[in-house]
């Protein structure tokens, strides 16, 4: 068993308790209580790691990013009446997504999934979906599944050249 010193007079003690009733009784105004140790170090680390990742993710997400390789065209899709009506669950819709890459932002997509994954959306049953991925077009046509970009682009007029990302 290790023993406890008094750094100021060279007492000896064999318990952390010991050394603390000496310390308040005999040097009170040099004498700090100990805290006692709460078991572990890990929720603050935890705190302080969430924390640090809040703060990343907001200097992440504010910082400017550079243009997608299809913005312009995205936003003429949204400026020609485009809308791609989809969920969240859809993997169709997942795979149309990745062909806008970064660009999708500009899309003017249509969520219609309720948050459980259950159910659709009151918007997206008067619009008369049925099935994901779903273009609607200005003039009221649709065309279901993945679309590809060039077919996008023939029906709308859209200019499919691609910016450098």
């Amino acid at each position: 068993m290790e023993e406890l010193n008094c750094k100021y007079c060279e007492g000896k003690f064999g318990t952390q308790e010991g050394l603390s009733q000496h310390m308040s009784a005999k040097h009170p105004d040099s004498y700090k209580e100990p805290k006692k140790a709460s078991g572990s170090k890990t929720p603050l680390m935890i705190g302080a790691a969430i924390v640090l990742l809040l703060i990343g993710g907001y200097l992440v997400m504010s910082a400017p990013s550079a243009p997608g390789k299809y913005d312009d065209f995205a936003k003429c899709l949204a400026e020609k009446g485009a809308k791609f009506y989809g969920a969240f669950w859809c993997p169709h819709c997942k795979t149309q997504k990745e062909l806008f890459g970064s660009s999708i932002k500009y899309v003017d997509y249509v969520e219609c999934s309720t948050p459980d994954g259950n159910g659709q959306l009151s918007v997206c049953r008067l619009a008369g979906i049925s099935t994901y991925p779903t273009w609607v077009y200005a003039d009221g046509t649709k065309e279901t599944g993945t679309v590809p970009l060039e077919q996008l682009s023939a029906k709308t007029g859209c200019s499919l050249t691609s910016q450098a990302a």
